[in-house]
C-alpha cells in the first residue's frame, strides 16, 4: 500500500513538475511575455533654444501602455506630459512644445519614462527610463555682410566678406534664391569669411530674388542677412542646331558607351540620353567635385590673373548660347552652352593663365577628356574635350604650364577647347574672369576693403 502511495506521489510531483516547468517555458519563450525594454530615439545634439518643438520616439514590439515625459529643471520636476495608450501602439512619435524658463537657466534635463503592454515583471511589463541633458542657447548668431561686389550680371560672380561668430555655430553659407548654396572660406581671421557667388544663367531676370546671408546655431537659432546686390540682365544667344544620323552614329553613340549607358532604339533617344540626361549627369559631377575638392583652408591673400584666350585660336561659341536642336524637322531638345570654345590647330597646347591644384583629371561624357584647376576662393576654371591631359589630380600647377592638348573628345566633332570658369561648380561668365577692369573692381577692390576692417577688428 505504502508502494502505491509512494508511486503515486512520484507521479504527481512529477505531473507538477512538469506543469511548472511548462508554465516555465510559456513564460519566458512566449510573446506575451517578451523581456525588452521599449527603445527611446531623442534627436537632438544636446542643444535647445527652447522655442522649437522637440520630439521623441518611443518603439517597442509589444506595443507602449504608458509613457511620463518631464523637465527636470534645477530643484524642480515639471511633468508636460503623461498618457495610459487605449490601443495598442508599436510605434510613438510625440511632440513636445515648449516651456517657459527664467533667463538664467544654462542646462535642463528632459527625462522619459515608458511601460510596454508585456505580461513580463509581474504583468508590470517592461520599463524605460532615459534622461537628456540639453544646454539653452537661446542667442542668434552674428551674422553680418561687411562688404560686397556693387552689381551682379545673369550668369557671373560677386564678391561678398561677412562676419559669422556663435559659440555653437553649426552652418554658414550664402543662398542665391534659397535655392543655391555658397560655402564661406576663412578670412584672415578667425569670425571673417569670403566667398565669390554665382548668378546661374538658367535663372532668368525676372525670377531673381534674394541673396542671402545664412547662420545656423546647433540649438537651430538662425540669423539671415539679406546681400544686396543691383542686378543686370544678360543678351542670351538663340542658336537652333540641326542633328543629323551621321552624329549620332560617330558622336553620341560612342559617348554613351564610354560613360557605361545603354543605347536606346531610336536616334532621337539616343540624342536625347546623350544630351539631356548624360549631360545633367556630368554637370551634377562637376559641382560635386568641385565643392568636395576646392580650397577651404583660410585665405590671407587673394591674387587672379585675367585668363586668356587659347593661343592663335579663334572663338567658335560663346557663354550662355541656348540651343535648340532639332531632328528630322522636329525639335527634340535644347541646352545651354556654359563656356568658350576656341579653336586653333589640332592637338594645339593648352597653356593656364593662373596657378592652382588639379582637382579632376578624367574622362567626363558629353565634355571628354576634361581637367578642373581650383585657384581659392571657390574659383575653379575647366579645360574639356582635350585630346591629352598632361597633369594629375593633386598636381599643383603654375601659370603657362601646359596641362593638356585640344582635341576632340566627348561630344564633339571637331578639334577644339571648351574653356569655363566655375565658381563652386556652377559654370558663369568667363569674359568677366578676362577682364583685368573687372577682376579688380568687382573682386579684389572688395577683399581689399574689407581686410582693412578685419585687420582693425578685435
Amino acid at each position: 500500500m505504502r508502494r502505491r502511495n509512494n508511486s503515486f506521489k512520484n507521479i504527481l510531483t512529477l505531473m507538477i513538475l512538469s506543469i511548472i516547468v511548462a508554465i516555465g517555458a510559456f513564460i519566458y519563450f512566449s510573446p506575451i511575455f517578451e523581456k525588452k525594454k521599449p527603445t527611446v530615439s531623442f534627436l537632438n545634439n544636446g542643444y535647445w533654444n527652447a522655442k522649437d518643438k522637440l520630439n521623441i520616439k518611443l518603439e517597442d514590439e509589444s506595443g507602449i501602455k504608458s509613457y511620463k515625459i518631464s523637465f527636470k529643471v534645477n530643484d524642480a520636476n515639471i511633468e508636460v506630459q503623461n498618457k495610459v495608450l487605449e490601443s495598442k501602439q508599436n510605434k510613438l512619435s510625440i511632440d513636445i512644445n515648449s516651456i517657459k524658463l527664467d533667463q538664467n537657466v544654462k542646462t535642463i534635463k528632459l527625462a522619459v519614462e515608458a511601460y510596454d503592454n508585456s505580461m513580463w515583471n509581474l504583468f508590470r511589463g517592461n520599463t524605460i527610463y532615459k534622461e537628456f541633458t540639453l544646454n539653452i542657447d537661446r542667442k542668434r548668431p552674428l551674422a553680418r555682410v561687411i562688404t560686397n561686389s556693387y552689381n551682379i550680371k545673369r550668369g557671373g560672380s560677386a564678391a561678398v566678406v561677412v562676419e559669422v561668430k556663435d559659440e555653437n555655430l553649426k552652418e554658414k553659407y550664402i543662398t542665391f534664391n534659397d535655392t543655391y548654396k555658397f560655402e564661406l572660406i576663412p578670412y584672415l581671421k578667425e569670425g571673417f569669411y569670403a566667398a565669390i557667388i554665382a548668378w546661374p544663367v538658367e535663372v532668368e531676370f525676372d525670377q531673381f530674388d534674394v541673396v542671402n546671408l545664412v547662420a545656423i546655431d546647433k540649438a537651430n537659432n538662425v540669423t539671415v542677412s539679406k546681400v544686396p546686390l543691383y542686378i543686370k540682365d544678360l543678351k542670351i544667344k538663340n542658336d537652333k542646331l540641326k542633328i543629323s544620323d551621321n552624329f549620332i552614329n560617330k558622336v553620341s553613340i560612342p559617348v554613351l558607351q564610354k560613360s557605361d549607358m545603354e543605347i536606346p532604339s531610336s536616334n532621337d533617344e539616343i540624342f536625347i540620353k546623350q544630351n539631356r540626361f548624360l549631360r545633367a549627369k556630368n554637370v551634377s559631377t562637376i559641382r560635386d567635385e568641385s565643392i568636395k575638392n576646392m580650397s577651404k583652408e583660410m585665405l590671407n591673400n587673394f591674387s587672379i590673373n585675367p585668363f586668356r584666350r587659347l593661343s592663335g585660336s579663334k572663338t567658335f561659341a560663346g557663354f550662355a548660347e541656348k540651343r535648340e536642336y532639332f531632328y528630322e524637322g522636329q525639335k527634340i531638345d535644347e541646352a545651354w552652352h556654359l563656356g568658350m570654345d576656341w579653336a586653333s590647330i589640332k592637338r594645339a597646347p593648352v597653356k593656364i593663365s593662373n596657378g592652382g591644384t588639379v582637382i579632376f583629371n578624367n574622362y567626363l561624357g558629353i565634355y571628354g577628356n576634361t581637367a578642373i584647376i581650383d585657384h581659392k576662393l571657390g574659383l575653379q576654371t575647366l579645360y574639356a574635350h582635350t585630346s591629352k591631359l598632361n597633369v594629375q589630380k593633386g598636381d599643383e600647377v603654375r601659370k603657362d604650364d601646359n596641362i593638356a592638348n585640344t582635341g576632340s573628345t566627348g561630344a564633339v566633332f571637331g578639334d577644339h577647347l571648351h574653356f569655363g570658369v566655375l565658381v563652386q561648380g556652377i559654370e558663369v561668365n568667363p569674359i568677366e574672369w578676362m577682364d583685368k577692369s573687372w577682376i579688380k573692381t568687382r573682386i579684389l577692390d572688395i577683399l581689399s576693403e574689407a581686410k582693412q576692417e578685419i585687420r582693425r577688428s578685435k
